[in-house]
């Protein structure tokens, strides 16, 4: 250990070369992730927050934003996310390159901001940007850039790292000041309290992403000790602990805030697992096992995939082991403390940030997932840049091998994050991948069947929803995706058996009830049909399909005034929907419409120009057309 870790943070001197290396970093880390903008979007969660999300594609309009900050779409309260892929759809349009852009953007921001922090807390310039070079060519980043429905995740690193750097401020500034005070010829100036509500302000918007950093006030305690050490000589002084535990209250209170919250809200959503589907002994397991799984992919990053599925239990070899090794290194940590502070702070951010997702509440079907490493794994990368630094220091390690070892490990990081990203091209890519490297995956199989289906590839796809629900024959999303297989087909019997199903297991699912409606009114089941589209649109109130299709079902019915105030519905959600203006143009020529009826179909004409069907009913209204 050199002085320079003994040092309180202060005011760094010089700026040349941190800004040389973060360029660099920058530089760099574009040339790795730059086919991120040729990615396409995922038919896992992309369509929930972009592709099929009527609120987002309408970019930012005051409704939408009144939206985002009510709705628990995705089973997550995160307004922000909302507002900025709305603010892509309004820079760069529908398409997939905007936001992949934007997601390396944030990548980008967020690489600079963790050497920026390193650097503030410690001085140690090198080190805090070789960390900063980890964090942004490690694979197991690669899902939370490539895929853009982790927008919740590079936005809030980049909100929860200006959090920390904001405190860090604060507390430094605040040391710096009463250095000052010392001296009777230069009187103190502290304005801790500026740094201090910009550190809450940050750390509320970090919640406001993606409630992951609900840990961020204990990381806080650890920064106090190390590097900061605001504990002096690293004395457990009671009062001392106690006064800086107290100051982190507003931050506790708003994670205690963001927990309750995110829980209702995923509850409410279906996201969080009951205990008779996976038991606490099975979440338990899994909790060690997962610990050990992260670190072993930090390691030797290998067979990534997405999702990695839940076995329920593991074999219990390896639960014992994992619990062996994560608690002996959690005691080694902790008996290192007083010679090298950094292990135990780096350990513990790792150990720390990773509760809310380690699966105890568990959420979704997944036991790990490599995007939630993303924050975590920066203390993993500080324990292994500073031993290193300090086995030179020692002498025992020369200054040249660490050299080189920091360049190789760099190298192999960015030829495997290169090779990572192709995986993610597209939904085909990523879950052939994933069935390659994981066992049991019913998602992937499903997912699968998705895209083929997507592409026409009809018979295949029938097969990866079948072997998806041969894994497990109550998964919804295999149901309904059979179903609409057999819909496309005509087999509207088989189509509307598989919609009940899946209902049985999720009956709160919008799209099915909707899907289900529609083959119900192919079989002229009106009523049955219409009831299925009014269930479906309590549950999505702004669905222009649904409502598109229960005015459909009403004109058939001959209840013309309902049905044009569902078609109204429809393009109010929709306005650019050219065939809702048709139905409704046609609607109102029953009600004895035919100005308001004109009115629809110039629209629909303005949005298809030189539609010959449009045109022929204008004309019969003695509205001329011009070819």
């Amino acid at each position: 250990m050199t002085s320079e870790d003994l040092r309180p943070a202060g005011k760094p001197n010089g700026f040349g070369l941190p800004t040389i290396l973060c360029l660099l970093l920058i530089l760099v880390t574009v040339a790795v992730y730059w086919p991120v903008a040729r990615c396409d979007f995922l038919n896992y969660d992309d369509p929930d927050y972009f592709t099929s999300n009527s609120h987002v594609l309408r970019g930012l309009t005051p409704g939408n934003v009144a939206w985002a900050f009510s709705t628990g779409q995705a089973s997550n309260w995160h307004p922000l996310t909302w507002l900025s892929l709305m603010l892509d759809v309004d820079l760069s349009g529908r398409g997939p390159m905007g936001p992949h852009i934007t997601n390396l953007l944030f990548h980008l921001a967020n690489t600079s901001l963790v050497f920026l922090l390193l650097r503030l807390l410690t001085l140690a310039t090198w080190r805090s940007a070789f960390v900063a070079a980890l964090f942004a060519l490690h694979p197991l980043h690669v899902e939370s850039v490539a895929w853009v429905a982790e927008r919740k995740d590079v936005l809030s690193t980049f909100f929860g790292l200006l959090s920390l750097i904001a405190y860090a401020r604060y507390v430094t500034r605040d040391q710096w000041s009463m250095t000052r005070a010392d001296s009777p010829s230069s009187p103190a100036t502290r304005h801790p309290s500026v740094h201090y509500f910009l550190a809450l302000v940050f750390f509320t918007f970090s919640l406001m992403s993606k409630p992951m950093l609900v840990t961020l006030p204990f990381l806080m305690l650890l920064l106090d000790w190390w590097p900061l050490n605001r504990a002096p000589g690293g004395g457990c002084q009671v009062a001392r602990i106690r006064s800086l535990v107290e100051e982190k209250i507003p931050f506790f209170v708003l994670s205690a805030v963001s927990c309750v919250v995110t829980f209702l809200v995923q509850q409410k959503g279906g996201a969080v697992v009951a205990l008779v589907k996976i038991p606490m002994a099975g979440r338990l397991e899994n909790t060690f096992v997962a610990y050990a799984r992260y670190l072993g992919k930090t390691l030797w990053p290998i067979a990534l995939g997405n999702p990695y599925p839940h076995p329920g239990h593991w074999a219990a070899g390896l639960v014992v082991f994992s619990a062996v090794l994560v608690i002996g290194l959690s005691v080694a940590a902790v008996r290192l403390g007083r010679k090298l502070p950094f292990v135990p702070v780096g350990w513990f951010w790792f150990v720390g940030t990773l509760v809310p997702v380690i699966g105890l509440v568990q959420v979704g079907n997944q036991s790990m997932a490599d995007r939630y490493t993303y924050f975590p794994l920066i203390g993993i990368f500080i324990v292994a840049v500073w031993s290193g630094a300090g086995m030179c220091a020692n002498r025992r390690l020369p200054r040249p091998v660490l050299g080189v070892v920091a360049i190789v490990v760099l190298l192999a990081c960015g030829l495997r994050t290169r090779d990572q990203i192709g995986f993610w091209r597209d939904s085909g890519t990523l879950f052939r991948h994933t069935l390659s490297v994981t066992e049991n995956n019913f998602v992937a199989c499903n997912n699968l069947g998705t895209w083929l289906s997507k592409n026409g590839q009809m018979f295949k796809a029938t097969d990866w929803f079948r072997q998806s629900l041969q894994i497990q024959p109550d998964n919804p999303d295999a149901l309904y995706n059979l179903g609409n297989i057999f819909a496309r087909q005509g087999r509207w019997d088989e189509a509307v058996d598989n919609y009940r199903h899946a209902l049985q297991v999720a009956p709160d699912q919008a799209d099915i009830l909707n899907n289900l409606g529609f083959a119900l009114a192919t079989q002229q089941q009106y009523a049955d049909a219409i009831a299925c589209f009014e269930a479906a649109l309590k549950l999505d109130p702004d669905s222009a399909s649904t409502h598109n299709n229960l005015a459909s079902v009403l004109f058939r019915e001959q209840r013309y005034d309902e049905a044009a105030q569902q078609f109204r519905e429809a393009l109010r959600v929709e306005p650019d929907d050219s065939r809702v203006c048709v139905n409704l143009g046609d609607t109102l020529l029953r009600l004895g419409k035919p100005a308001e009826a004109i009115s629809c179909y110039q629209a629909a004409l303005r949005l298809r120009p030189g539609d010959p069907q449009i045109g022929a009913k204008l004309r019969a209204l003695g509205v001329p057309v011009l070819n």
